[in-house]
Parts: structure tokens; C-alpha cells; sequence
């Protein structure tokens, strides 16, 4: 039997305490359940073989510019590749403002980059050297690949590789990109075996229908961001959205 919490905060009520032990009861189960799924994806059967091997466009192991193969995205001595698909060009109707600075302010606002997808990328950015000690993680975007190494460059980016699509079918095969040619948030994550890839799992809950007030959360567990937001009194918010800058503090893209 474990013993009871002894956490008392200064200055909280019984009231308090009463209820932040029921709600801590929940975040116990919480992680349970989330201990659960987790487990249950690891024990998915295997996925489908990938159709082809696709080309994307990037910067190769030699420094040039040119054909990458999707095979090739797995670094030596890993079997995982997760591949996350870029918005840019974003969504038709984001009226949301664009880069003001670098080549990318220059793109007409529907071919830019989208400030929803820059977010999560900009926390990843500073995770890749911990990630990649167990997978292989890539960008993936329609736009051609100047334009998405110029946003890199002036958003500050590091460490994420990225390469572009605009060539293959890999965005429509893979459900970043839906039935009327818009780009989608996905992210897939794909297996090696002996040289097979095959798919392993699929952010479907992107496409699945949100209760209300709720958004797909298809990655948000991987957002650092959003899990922050939940820990305080406003919570997520119902009207904010990510923006490419935020006055004085923001990366100039």
C-alpha cells in the first residue's frame, strides 16, 4: 500500500488539496493509459512495404544538391525514420502573416511556409541531436528545396534535415497532402529490415474528427509548447494560433 501524498503547497485550502488529489488520481491514470498505448504501438504487425524507393531533393552526403533516396534518409546503423510533412507551401486559407525578412518574405503568402508546422519544427530543431541517437528524423516539404533551405537559414535551424517532395508522390501516398492537393501535418514514421522499408505507424488522428474546442493533437505529444499550455490556468486558449514572430523576440525568418 503506498503511503499518502505528502505534498502540501503554502497557504492552499482543504479545498485545494481535496481537489488536486482527485485531479491527481486522473494524471496518474493518464500515464497509465498513455504507458498502454504506447505499448500497444510498439506491438503493431508489420506495415506495408513501401511502393518505391522516392526521390526527394536535398542536400547530400557529399554537400551537394540533388536526388536523395528515401533509403538513403536512414542514417548508418539506424532502422527508424520518422518523416514529419511540412506545410509550406501552407494551407489556401492561412491569412496568417509571413516571413518579413530573407528570401522567403519575398514568396507570395500562399506559398509560404505555415506558422503551425514552423512551430513544432522550431522545438525539434534543438531535440535532433537526442532523437538521433535512436532514429532518423527528416522534413519533408512540396516546396522546392532553395526555398525551404533559405527558411531554414534565417529561421535559425541547425540541426533538422529537410528536403523536398515537389517531385515525388510521397506526400499523397503518405496522407501529407489531401485529396485536393492541400499539404497536411503528417508525420510517418518507417522501418528498414534487411533492407525493406515498410511503413510502422501513422499520425491518423490528424484525420480523425476532433470533439469541440479540441484539435487534432495528432503530434502533440511531441510539442513541448502545447503540453506547456496545459499546465496553466488559460490552458490552450480557443482563438490563439502560432505566428512566425511575436515582436522584438522572435527569429527574424
Amino acid at each position: 500500500m503506498s503511503e499518502p501524498n505528502p505534498i502540501r503547497f503554502p497557504g492552499e485550502s482543504k479545498e485545494y488539496r481535496a481537489a488536486r488529489l482527485r485531479l491527481l488520481t486522473r494524471e496518474t491514470e493518464l500515464r497509465r493509459a498513455m504507458e498502454a498505448v504506447a505499448a500497444e504501438r510498439r506491438a503493431l504487425p508489420p506495415g506495408g512495404v513501401v511502393p518505391e524507393d522516392y526521390l526527394f531533393e536535398g542536400a547530400r552526403a557529399d554537400g551537394s544538391i540533388g536526388p536523395i533516396a528515401m533509403s538513403e534518409l536512414f542514417a548508418p546503423g539506424k532502422g527508424t525514420l520518422a518523416i514529419y510533412s511540412f506545410m509550406f507551401p501552407r494551407d489556401r486559407g492561412d491569412m496568417r502573416p509571413g516571413p518579413t525578412q530573407g528570401a522567403t518574405a519575398r514568396l507570395d503568402l500562399a506559398e509560404g511556409p505555415c506558422p503551425s508546422c514552423t512551430a513544432p519544427l522550431d522545438q525539434l530543431d534543438g531535440t535532433i541531436d537526442h532523437a538521433s541517437q535512436h532514429l532518423s528524423f527528416v522534413v519533408v516539404a512540396k516546396a522546392p528545396y532553395t526555398r525551404l533551405r533559405n527558411f531554414a537559414e534565417a529561421r535559425g535551424w541547425r540541426r533538422l534535415r529537410l528536403v523536398s517532395s515537389a517531385t515525388t508522390s510521397y506526400n499523397h501516398d503518405y496522407f501529407g497532402e489531401d485529396s485536393g492537393g492541400s499539404q497536411m501535418p503528417m508525420l510517418n514514421v518507417f522501418q528498414k529490415d534487411a533492407g525493406t522499408l515498410r511503413h510502422f505507424w501513422g499520425a491518423e488522428l490528424l484525420y480523425e474528427p476532433a470533439d469541440p474546442g479540441q484539435d487534432p493533437r495528432h503530434v502533440g505529444t511531441l510539442e513541448p509548447l502545447w503540453n506547456m499550455l496545459d499546465l496553466t490556468p488559460g490552458g490552450r486558449g480557443t482563438e490563439w494560433e502560432e505566428q512566425l514572430a511575436y515582436g522584438c523576440c522572435a527569429p527574424k525568418a
